[in-house]
């Protein structure tokens, strides 16, 4: 089965399509980019990318789900802050199914609770050549 098919429209119209996951509805924002090969749950819910749309360059990911919110010393401990920030996710290859000890949740039925959309299927290493020469 195939998901439905979105568009990331950059301001020059450069066009990026991919299928949705997470949530399905239209954002609009800036686009920035994380280089990081692990930690999406927590970089999703740094509040330094609060409202932007995030691509992360990593090619694979979705694949270790979301843990649970357990505290170490009254703090979440694997998460930066008590929500996701992020307004969308761009990713080259998400994985629906996921495989890690402390896994809860998948990241889609993550996003979906939380109301952000994520688009894969991206050549998101293309996209951050051009955000890094060219901006949003």
């Amino acid at each position: 089965m195939h998901s439905p098919t979105a568009k990331l429209i950059l301001d020059d119209g450069t066009r990026f399509e991919g299928q949705i996951f997470g949530a399905t509805q239209p954002v609009c924002g800036e686009v920035v980019f994380n280089t990081g090969m692990v930690g999406y749950p927590e970089t999703l819910t740094d509040p330094s990318y609060n409202g932007q749309i995030l691509v992360l360059t990593y090619p694979l990911i979705g694949n270790y789900g979301i843990p649970g919110r357990e505290r170490d010393d009254q703090l979440l401990a694997y998460f930066e802050s008590e929500r996701v920030h992020i307004r969308a996710l761009i990713v080259a290859d998400y994985s629906e199914h996921y495989s890690h000890w402390n896994a809860k949740q998948s990241l889609s039925a993550w996003m979906v609770q939380d109301k952000i959309p994520g688009l894969t299927g991206i050549d998101t290493r293309a996209l951050t050549k051009k955000l890094r020469h060219q901006g949003t």
